[in-house]
């Protein structure tokens, strides 16, 4: 399975004027988290870091760092991430029939989420990663007044990874450049397109890391998953005595 990994953001909410996946959390930088996932994912095979040239030769000592067994590629974002997926597509293998697409800055995906939806996205057209909503959703006016109040049990948060048909997407990107469509995500081109999407379940700890309190609460996620690892090693010693 094919990976693009949508990297040329910038840490504006982050309070930063770098690259937010430069950020360190847990003393590794936040895309390094993203890329041993995808390392440790069994079904991923190549991975395409979309980012801004000036960022290459940070990700480069990155990788280097990391020394991941799967080839990686650099390739050039667009000012949008609309565009810098675009330009993703563009650059895949020319034998990719399905690409998995997942924001650099959910750095606590795990591999068996990219397992679940690599696998899912060989049986349908284009899929996404989300969670039930929780909260109860208010749909509110530019006045702050309420308007509705919908159903939450047809409520879902979109995470990614994002699955697609390549040529599939490739012509869903075509058709937004023809009609001045903006998105947030390529699932919106496939819906515009009357084209179905499916859920997968994702993961509540999968959050986005956008501003300083996502990076503390990564933190805390990372650290517990540290120790649930040494305390399986742990039990798997005493197993063997």
């Amino acid at each position: 399975m094919y990976l693009l990994i949508p990297a040329a953001g910038t840490g504006k909410r982050m309070g930063s004027n770098r690259n937010k996946l430069l950020l360190t959390v847990r003393s590794q930088p936040i895309i390094a988290w993203t890329l041993k996932a995808a390392e440790a994912a069994s079904t991923i095979s190549w991975i395409g870091i979309i980012s801004q040239p000036t960022d290459w030769l940070d990700f480069k000592a990155i990788l280097a760092n990391l020394k991941l067994t799967k080839p990686v590629e650099l390739i050039q974002g667009g000012s949008t991430r609309q565009e810098s997926v675009y330009n993703g597509l563009q650059a895949l293998p020319a034998d990719a029939e399905q690409v998995l697409i997942h924001d650099g800055a959910r750095c606590l995906v795990t591999p068996d989420l990219l397992n679940s939806c690599a696998q899912a996205i060989c049986h349908c057209p284009g899929l996404i990663a989300a969670v039930p909503v929780k909260d109860t959703i208010k749909v509110v006016d530019d006045n702050g007044i309420i308007q509705s109040t919908p159903d939450r049990r047809q409520l879902w948060a979109a995470q990614t990874p994002q699955g697609f048909d390549v040529q599939l997407l490739k012509q869903c990107h075509a058709e937004g450049i023809r009609l001045g469509w903006e998105v947030t995500d390529d699932a919106a081109l496939f819906e515009r397109c009357n084209i179905e999407v499916q859920i997968v379940q994702g993961e509540e700890t999968n959050l986005k890391v956008t501003t300083p309190q996502d990076l503390a609460i990564a933190e805390f996620i990372l650290r517990s998953r540290g120790l649930s690892e040494a305390v399986e090693e742990s039990d798997s010693s005493l197993n063997l005595l």
